[in-house]
């Protein structure tokens, strides 16, 4: 069955971004709760227990229609998330550098254009949700945003970078204000992990 990740990084790494109670919060409790309700839904489907998250999301279709749902939404968090800690961190560049400049640059001109769009995908999705870049299948870089706990990869995408717009990631320390907690993110990305993510 699946388990909570280790969190690469203590809850007061991202400080004063994104604040440690938050964090805490967030991993322990959210996160984990994901987990805990994707198990109970599988507990019944010993062939499914096997299969990796990727696998379960990549194939929704395949799902038993009475758990589809309970798989979707609490699979999704718990891939999502998963991802989500890893592409945070201390960073060591304010900017990417290497493979991924090169292909953002391609993509969307120069990295400052990216960062807005990205941004305003991020500002204006209406609701919970998530803000993301993503090659398709035509390893094709996309900035879009799903609602929910919805997953890309149930899509046929593959995330690179991602941005969790769900308040509980950030209503302590900003409340309603999104913008905010966007413009102080950038600060925490950790540009390497994204390049691996590309890669």
């Amino acid at each position: 069955m699946f388990e909570l990740p280790p969190l690469p990084y203590a809850y007061d790494t991202l400080e004063p971004y994104i604040d440690a109670r938050t964090m805490e919060i967030h991993y322990a409790k959210h996160h984990q709760g994901y987990i805990d309700k994707l198990n109970t839904a599988l507990k019944d489907y010993p062939g499914l227990q096997n299969k990796s998250i990727e696998e379960l999301l990549s194939n929704l279709n395949e799902i038993p229609e009475k758990i589809r749902d309970q798989v979707r939404n609490q699979g999704g968090g718990h891939h999502n998330h998963s991802l989500f800690w890893k592409i945070m961190g201390h960073r060591k560049t304010a900017t990417p550098t290497g493979s991924i400049l090169t292909t953002v640059e391609n993509s969307f001109g120069s990295f400052e254009e990216f960062k807005m769009k990205f941004t305003e995908v991020a500002i204006n999705h209406f609701g919970s949700g998530w803000a993301w870049l993503v090659a398709d299948s035509s390893n094709n870089l996309i900035i879009r945003s799903t609602s929910n706990q919805d997953s890309p990869i149930s899509e046929k995408q593959k995330p690179i970078l991602e941005l969790d717009l769900w308040e509980h990631a950030y209503y302590l320390k900003y409340q309603n204000k999104r913008a905010e907690y966007i413009d102080a993110w950038w600060n925490v990305v950790n540009w390497e992990a994204v390049e691996q993510n590309m890669a």
